[in-house]
This record gives C-alpha cells, structure tokens and sequence, in this order.
C-alpha cells in the first residue's frame, strides 16, 4: 500500500512538473508575417514584341527591386521604408515609366506624379507635374511627414522639396531615347500618319511602377510613382497621385498600388474600392480584386492592374491587359516574378 501511495505522488510530481514545460510549447508565438508585391506597369505585354535580351532586363530589374524590399522587411524595417526604396530602384531604371526613362508630354518634357500612403494612420502624401525631383516616391513621403497636407503640384511641391533637401535633377535626366521616339510616334499616329512601335504605342497609357507591402508589425502601405501618358497635354494628371485611385493603404484590409488608364481608375476609386469590399462585405483580398479589375473597371471600358497585400500576408496580381510587368516575394522567401498573362 505504502509502495503504491509513494509510485501515486511521483506520477503526480512528474505531471505537475511536465505540464508548464507543454504548455509552454504550444504556445511558442509563430514568426509575423510579412511579404512585398511590386508592378512594372500594364499594358499590351506580349512575348511576341520582347526581345529575350529586353525580358530579361525587365526580370532582373524586378528581381533587384522585390529583393531590396524583401530584405528591409526580414529584418523588422517598415512597410514605408520597404515601399519607398523598392521603388527608388524601379524609379532609377530606364525601363519603367517612372523617374528615369518617364515618358514624356507633348513638350518633350517628362512630368512626374506619385504617392505614398500609410496603412497604420491612414496618413499619404502625393505630389503631381514636377520636372527636376530624382525620385518622385521620396517627396511624396516627405509630404506626408513633414506637411499638414496630403497633395503638392508642380512649383510648389519643387519649393518645399528644397526646403526638405531632396535631389534634384536636370529635366534632361529622365528622357531617354525611347521615350523620344515614342512621343514621336505618338503625335504621328494622332495625325493618322504612321501606325509607329506597336509594343509602345500600346502602352502608352501605361509602365507606372508600384509597391504595397506588411511588415512584421502588422502594418501596411503602398506607394505609386510614374511619368503618366506619352504625349499628354495641359498638366494632365492621372490617378498615381490620387489617395484612392492609384494607391490606397489601410491597416483594417489590405494596401493596393495601380496602374493603367488613369482616367477610369479615378472614376471607380479603384483602390479604395477594393478595400470598402473587404470592410464592408468581408470578402476577401482576391475576391475583391477580382470583382473591380475583371467587372467594374472592365464594364466602365477602363484597363490596366493591380498589386495589393492584404493584413494576413496574402498578395493579389489582378488584371485585364495582356500583360502586367510584376513580382512578389512572401515571408518564406518565395519570389515569383512574371510579365505576360499566364
């Protein structure tokens, strides 16, 4: 009796003992989660009218972007950081209609708009129609830090640039001879003279760049930076710059960044949309995404894509065009990056 009162205790010292050591297991916290999505533009993206040396140019280039982004978030920087450089590499590549390599208005003068926007305060900034600021994404965020305002234009945004030290450039930095030579065949074809580069001339409302990422705080943003529409007159501007056309971010849902024909994503609100969906509705990222590029942007006559991470790390690439240039990298370090339909 004695023998078996004493085996009773020590069963009992050993469950009490092993059962924090249990407890403690199962609730080992999981890692946060965190990924980044980019675009390149959107547009008649066909294999047929890439050489496989311009292809490969424009997979390194996405590649180097998605990286740059990727790294800031795997160890612990924000998603406003990860948006803003992502994006400073895109707007220092000739390839894209950003910063560097913009296309150019009826002038001959490149024009640059962008935004940015914080998911956690629901803060942004945006700028529109500046001519010498290097990279337009960094005085969007100096906007939305340093400003009681949301959008700058032109002069203006150029005056409290210096007064924030950003970059300058000559105007001259940013053209690049294919944008010469779209413009040109551009104003050909608007005169019904000359059916010009039918690769360019496609996209010529298109190859606005974008990022939207969360980082391993939970929180969201995204940021849109572009040159706008070859041969575009009188100061147009498009939906880059607009706080819910182009770019929206919002801790609640998800952060989104577009591109395509500016006109009609400023009619649909297109960005915001997607996220009203998912907080009024309770659908999901991709199911939202879906219903605005594939229906409403589509029944308006509007093209053109999306990009967008929602608050659970899920990651959308959403479009109508035959193409859209784009990359996306998860937590885990899964890296996709693809330009054509399939």
């Amino acid at each position: 009796m004695k023998n078996c009162l004493l085996l009773l205790a020590s069963i009992l010292l050993i469950a009490c003992h092993d059962t924090p050591k249990l407890s403690k297991e199962k609730n080992v916290p999981k890692p946060p989660k965190f990924g980044i999505v980019i675009h390149g533009g959107a547009g008649v993206i066909k294999k047929e009218y890439m050489t496989d040396s311009l292809q490969k140019a424009y997979e390194d280039k996405l590649k180097e972007a998605i990286e740059v982004g990727h790294s800031i978030l795997s160890e612990g920087g924000t998603a406003l950081e990860a948006v803003q450089r992502t994006i400073n590499i895109m707007e220092d590549s000739p390839l894209f209609n950003s910063g560097k390599g913009a296309v150019l208005n009826a002038d001959g003068i490149a024009e640059l708009d962008a935004s940015i926007m914080d998911g956690k305060t629901r803060n942004a900034g945006a700028i529109s129609g500046v001519q010498h600021i290097k990279n337009p994404i960094n005085l969007a965020f100096k906007v939305m830090e340093e400003s009681d305002h949301v959008m700058l234009s032109a002069s203006g945004a150029e005056d409290f640039a210096k007064l924030n030290e950003l970059e300058f450039v000559e105007n001259s930095y940013f053209i690049t001879d294919r944008r010469k030579k779209a413009l040109e065949d551009s104003k050909a074809k608007e005169q019904g003279v000359s059916d010009g580069d039918e690769f360019f001339l496609s996209n010529e409302k298109f190859g606005t760049v974008g990022c939207a990422a969360l980082d391993q705080e939970g929180n969201l943003a995204a940021g849109t930076s572009t040159g706008g529409m070859t041969n575009k007159k009188y100061g147009r501007i498009g939906d880059s710059p607009i706080i819910g056309a182009g770019t929206y971010a919002n801790n609640k849902t998800c952060a989104i960044s577009a591109t395509g024909h500016g006109e009609y994503f400023m009619r649909g609100v297109v960005a915001y949309d997607i996220s009203a969906l998912m907080e009024y509705q309770g659908i999901s990222l991709e199911q939202a995404a879906k219903r605005v590029i594939q229906k409403k942007l589509t029944d308006m006559g509007g093209t053109g894509g999306i990009i967008g991470i929602d608050n659970k790390g899920n990651m959308v690439m959403e479009f109508n065009t035959p193409g859209m240039f784009r990359a996306s990298k998860t937590m885990k370090g899964e890296t996709l990056i693809k330009m054509y339909e399939d």
